[in-house]
């Protein structure tokens, strides 16, 4: 219980919205962990590819610290060797093509081809994640992109996604190449996200991230289709990449501000910041306008319960708070 709305989000943001710390450790430490036992991996068995460990990258909202309660996943891409492999690009997917002399990577490729099989990457590691006796209770597959590591310890799961680091093309840019769930490859970028959201939190004094977090934790409330993580992130970056203002440390004073923007901004394209997805907003049109609705509703409620804060009527404006946040944001406590 609190007193007033200041204490009130310290206490939800804490206990309900960011991650808690000592978790954070425990994941971080697990992850540097699986990264060792990954690094033996071409030492225990001749026909795994070597690696390229100085480009190993984490991603996803872990990475970004843009990542709201419960943590359950953390992703890693894991770099490997080209050994002399080229890429060719085509409209649908990129292919990697192999010289006779990789015989790790030859190994994996498509049956009597030298066209690298993303799909017999993955399970190369996944055969390899399967020898570590500390994982033999844990839940071991494939997704789309990625190896997953369920462990029963842990709340979160691991997704490792096999890559390759390219050379610099013809814009002077370079690139990961990472499976596309249909065996090929795809690129990727994880250096920009990462960039971007560390520039625009850093431009409005560090006070971006926590709003982010609470608009994700608004987003998966039962009021509304969900928007993805991923879209909801880059939509509030969106908006604060040309706000002059700087963002207040004061997240309620923010929210309705990003509530105001997602009523018409979720009904335009949302480009990827990478240059490689295009338009991320992938939503349909009916799912779009019952955002829309949502967001306005909400902002609406905020701002009473601003007005309310602002006559002093603390109690009311709490409660208020509650209506948009549901039952884990705090009540009202009376002064003794």
């Amino acid at each position: 219980m609190v007193r007033t709305v200041n204490e009130a989000f310290k206490f939800f943001l804490t206990n309900y919205v960011n991650l808690d710390a000592n978790e954070t450790k425990d994941a971080k430490d697990s992850r540097d962990w699986l990264i060792g036992q990954i690094s033996c991996f071409p030492y225990k068995d001749y026909k795994f590819p070597r690696l390229y460990s100085e480009k190993d990258i984490s991603f996803g909202s872990f990475a970004r610290r843009t990542k709201k309660r419960e943590l359950d996943d953390i992703d890693l891409m894991i770099a490997l060797s080209a050994e002399g492999s080229v890429y060719r690009e085509f409209a649908d997917r990129i292919e990697i093509y192999v010289p006779d002399s990789a015989y790790r990577l030859k190994a994996l490729c498509f049956d009597n081809t030298n066209i690298l099989n993303s799909r017999k990457v993955i399970n190369k590691f996944i055969s390899l994640l399967k020898q570590i006796p500390q994982y033999k209770k844990a839940g071991i597959k494939r997704n789309i992109e990625a190896a997953t590591l369920n462990l029963k310890s842990y709340t979160w799961t691991f997704d490792i996604v096999p890559c390759f680091f390219t050379q610099k093309d013809w814009l002077n840019k370079d690139y990961y190449l990472i499976p596309d769930g249909q065996r090929y490859w795809k690129k990727t970028d994880p250096r920009i996200d990462r960039k971007r959201v560390t520039d625009i939190n850093q431009l409005h004094n560090g006070n971006v991230l926590n709003v982010i977090r609470l608009i994700k934790y608004w987003n998966r409330r039962p009021t509304m289709p969900s928007i993805s993580s991923y879209l909801i992130e880059n939509m509030v970056l969106d908006y604060y990449s040309v706000q002059y203002k700087k963002a207040s440390e004061y997240v309620d004073l923010e929210f309705y501000k990003v509530l105001q923007y997602i009523q018409t901004a979720i009904f335009s394209q949302v480009n990827d910041p990478k240059g490689i997805q295009g338009n991320i907003n992938q939503l349909s049109d009916e799912d779009k306008d019952k955002i829309s609705k949502r967001a306005y509703w909400d902002e609406i409620q905020s701002l009473k319960a601003m007005q309310l804060n602002n006559t002093g009527e603390h109690k009311l404006s709490i409660a208020k708070w509650g209506e948009i946040f549901g039952a884990n944001f705090p009540t009202y406590r009376n002064p003794v």
